[in-house]
């Protein structure tokens, strides 16, 4: 088959090189443009990008994939499909009908729940026991096509979000290219979806890794999985006299405990930092303070000698939890 390919981060990477191994031809890759990253805000090429440098694939990084010019050249490659993973842009009514066959989108997760760009996170902190690959029909509407397959797996206890994506990504790019085939071949007929039980995962902003200490801890042990590896679990320790000290939590791990104040801390000694939250204790695993290297709860106590009744702020400048 002819395939015309559209992703962009590391998701992407899996079902493309799935395409290329199992013999389809890639007439062209499309990818975002460079975008500005890290403190110097130097331009970065995406991981979808590099991959097809490294591998000699035509590439196209369009600022509009739905300029009238970008779509006519599209239409003459004459693609059997367009396949879609994560590409970040809406494509519009022409472009969809570019491919003689279908247009193709690797969404990860079980539509109609979790429609939207960040299906990951939104599952584990909604605590969900499973999650998984949809291979649907392209629609105008965000995520709500037919469905072609799907595949379920189980979220895996003290698993990330990154983790898990790069999960569903390999599990992705398996029911891709067993998918192809069959509705190639006039064997596979997509179901719609049930609009009535869609859900919505919204993305995912810089401010959005705040913890919620009034949260109870079950929830935050959730959110720092969930919001690795972007934009990091974050919280600030107060220091009266001092500026407050932006902490990344890398690492945490609910625990039982009375009710206390949410934020502050109940434990700090030899290896365990417990801190209150609106139900039960989080106990801090692995940290990162502002500057410093990613360290244990003990590096952490030795290091800025922390004692119980200390607190954590979700901002800055107030010392209450919220």
């Amino acid at each position: 088959m002819r395939i015309v390919f559209f992703g962009t981060p590391e998701f992407a990477i899996p079902p493309l090189s799935a395409l290329g191994e199992a013999g389809h031809e890639l007439p062209l890759v499309v990818t975002q443009p460079d975008r500005p990253a890290g403190r110097g805000r130097k331009p970065l090429p995406s991981p979808v990008k590099t991959f097809a440098l490294d591998h000699g694939l035509p590439l196209a990084e369009p600022q509009d994939p739905n300029d009238p010019s970008f779509v006519e050249r599209l239409r003459s490659l004459e693609p059997d499909f367009v396949v879609v993973a994560a590409y970040g842009r809406k494509l519009g009514t022409d472009l969809l009908a570019v491919p003689a066959l279908e247009c193709l989108n690797v969404h990860p997760s079980l539509l109609p729940r979790h429609r939207g760009p960040a299906p990951v996170p939104r599952a584990i902190l909604a605590g969900d026991s499973e999650t998984g690959v949809t291979i649907m029909r392209m629609s105008e509407e965000m995520d709500a096509g037919d469905i072609f397959a799907q595949e379920r797996t189980a979220i895996v206890p003290g698993e990330s979000a990154g983790d898990l994506s790069r999960r569903l990504a390999h599990l992705g790019a398996e029911l891709l290219v067993a998918t192809i085939p069959a509705i190639a071949q006039g064997k596979l007929e997509p179901k719609p979806q049930d609009h009535s039980a869609a859900t919505y995962a919204p993305a995912l902003e810089k401010g959005d890794g705040a913890i919620p200490w009034e949260r109870p801890a079950d929830f935050l042990e959730r959110f720092v999985r969930a919001m690795d590896p972007w934009p990091r679990a974050f919280t600030f320790l107060m220091r009266p006299g001092r500026e407050p000290l932006r902490v990344v939590v890398r690492r945490a791990r609910a625990a039982e405990g009375p009710a206390g104040e949410p934020g502050r801390v109940a434990r700090a000694e030899g290896e365990s930092l417990a801190v209150e939250t609106g139900e039960g204790f989080l106990e801090l695993l692995e940290v990162q303070p502002a500057g410093k290297r990613v360290m244990g709860a003990a590096d952490f106590l030795r290091g800025y000698r922390l004692a119980p009744g200390q607190r954590f702020s979700s901002r800055p400048g107030s010392p209450s939890p919220g």
